[in-house]
């Protein structure tokens, strides 16, 4: 879904955010996105390391 989107897509999205936040709103809310981006990729490395050790033991 997100793959079909492109650079007009992502103009006009941040075109909505400015008016629907403002100016000074946006950075605080990249922040929070890009921490839970980063939140929920280390979350999900942590699983997948402990499923394949998981599945390393039971060989």
């Amino acid at each position: 879904m997100l793959q079909n989107i492109g650079v007009p897509g992502l103009i006009l999205i941040l075109i909505i955010a400015l008016i629907i936040f403002g100016p000074s709103k946006l950075p605080e809310i990249g922040r929070a996105f890009g921490n839970t981006l980063r939140e929920f990729k280390s979350s999900t490395k942590e699983i997948l390391s402990e499923e394949k050790e998981d599945s390393g033991q039971s060989k």
